[in-house]
């Protein structure tokens, strides 16, 4: 069994395709109409994707709790820069619990906690 997608609702595509594009990284698979006003995108590279869909009326997630979205970076400095570029300030962090990880949290257009860790050299 292999975990294909984790879905979001979002409340403007457009803005959740730049943020996970051009903040986090991913590459825009595919995008479609899935039925009236409904609109979805797939990000991601490697088997594991972000599915954005869109649709009027949806429930979108608001400030989420307990669910986060963790991606792993080279360095933590040039993504804090690069997130505080796109309007996304550092929500938590960083934080270094052992000497072997440091991390930092932001939140997405719709609220979703994204983390981004740096592993380091031991």
């Amino acid at each position: 069994m292999g975990f294909c997608w984790t879905t979001i609702q979002v409340a403007d595509l457009e803005k959740s395709i730049a943020f996970y594009r051009d903040v986090v990284g991913l590459p825009l698979v595919r995008r479609f109409v899935g039925g009236p006003g409904v609109e979805l995108a797939f990000l991601g590279d490697g088997p594991t994707q972000v599915e954005l869909i869109c649709a009027p009326g949806r429930k979108t997630p608001g400030r989420v709790e307990g669910v986060t979205l963790g991606f792993e970076v080279a360095s933590l400095e040039p993504r804090m820069a690069l997130t505080a570029a796109h309007g996304y300030p550092v929500d938590k962090g960083p934080f270094s619990p052992n000497p072997s990880m440091r991390f930092f949290y932001v939140r997405d257009p719709d609220g979703v906690e994204v983390q981004f860790v740096e592993n380091l050299k031991a």
